[in-house]
């Protein structure tokens, strides 16, 4: 369990986790101020915020390498998506902030970058580094064909990023490098606000329900590609296998911040613990509704060529937008935190800003 469960009775009161991927910080994080000398602004009052003339490579060369990342890394889990610009970036040198980002910010020992399990073994980029493309969307890449079969909603598209694994992500960055004349915006919601949103009965509730995630299509997709599934350790030794089947808490608590957050999603949530099949698809849509139905809890990017997202996969969904026909490409760093928990004694956003 985290290392915040200082005794075996603290300990007993956390739902979810495990022994071995537990965060490395006993307490939220704080933030320093050093990232305030650049121009930035919040996109909307809870979710997204824009940096200008901030470099990543800068960063990596810097001698506080570490205290900016660290700022970063809570600025981000604080604000769930950050949006710096034009960006002189390698993707080896994505890969190396990735990994430095969630070291910084307190992830567990045993964590790294993911492997996705249908990454095809060879690939220039290395297995770490995901090509995030339309044209392999064209082909049923990703959540694009398990949705072929549904009515087309544009909502249908809400996740976070590989949540049926044992160890989820903590951080993604995606940096775009093709971009169609229009279309192709990003959208993120915060799962914060989803949770603030729930009348306090209803929280309580869910804090004691767990679900199941699983991407089981991804066996399906895998044949159809002609890749084998990637079934070694995946960025975690609790990542392997074939399984693609996970238990995580409705709700949980991301231990850079300390607050709570909904974590549900369409592309992986199949399943509610604990109630019956028909209460757990009344749960599900309810709070995939609170998702994609507040639009005040939501911001959207439109991407400009080499412009790059970071955002935490414990407090938001996102969902891009297929608005175009023309090729839309970028290249994505997935990492690994900590077993997903929620500790009772952590706050929601609101409440903790309030007494701030």
């Amino acid at each position: 369990m985290p290392a915040v469960a200082a005794n075996a009775n603290t300990m007993s009161t956390f739902k979810g986790g495990n022994e071995e991927s537990q965060p490395r910080n006993s307490r939220p994080l704080e933030y320093s101020g050093s990232l305030d000398s650049y121009s930035h602004n919040d996109l909307t009052p809870v979710i997204g915020t824009e940096y200008k003339g901030l470099q990543v490579a800068d960063i990596l060369k810097s001698e506080k390498c570490d205290q900016l990342i660290k700022d970063l890394a809570v600025t981000i889990s604080r604000r769930g998506v950050v949006f710096l610009h034009d960006q002189d970036l390698t993707p080896q040198q994505m890969q190396a902030f990735g990994e430095k980002l969630s070291v910084v910010a307190g992830c567990p020992e045993s964590s790294g970058l993911h492997v996705h399990p249908l990454t095809e073994s060879g690939s220039e980029l290395g297995d770490q580094i995901s090509v995030i493309s339309s044209e392999k969307q064209k082909k049923g890449g990703g959540l694009t064909h398990q949705l072929s079969d549904t009515s087309r909603f544009a909502s249908a598209g809400w996740h976070s990023d590989i949540s049926f694994e044992r160890v989820p992500s903590d951080y993604a960055m995606l940096k775009i490098h093709t971009l169609p004349e229009t279309g192709g915006d990003t959208l993120w919601a915060s799962g914060y606000e989803v949770y603030d949103r729930l009348s306090p009965e209803m929280a309580r509730f869910l804090e004691g329900l767990t679900a199941t995630h699983d991407a089981k299509f991804f066996h399906e997709e895998a044949r159809r590609l002609g890749n084998p599934l990637r079934n070694g350790i995946r960025g975690s030794p609790l990542n392997q296998g074939e399984e693609l089947e996970a238990t995580h808490p409705v709700i949980r608590t991301n231990p850079v911040t300390g607050w709570k957050s909904v974590y549900v999603n369409k592309g992986f949530t199949k399943r509610i613990q604990g109630v019956t099949k028909e209460e757990s698809d009344l749960l599900l849509q309810y709070l995939f509704n609170l998702v994609t139905q507040n639009h005040d809890a939501q911001v959207r990017f439109k991407w400009s060529r080499n412009d790059m997202a970071i955002w935490d996969n414990r407090s938001t969904w996102h969902c891009a937008t297929y608005d175009y026909a023309e090729a839309r490409a970028g290249d994505r760093v997935c990492s690994l935190g900590e077993a997903p928990y929620l500790d009772p004694q952590s706050k929601s956003r609101r409440s903790d800003l309030v007494q701030v």
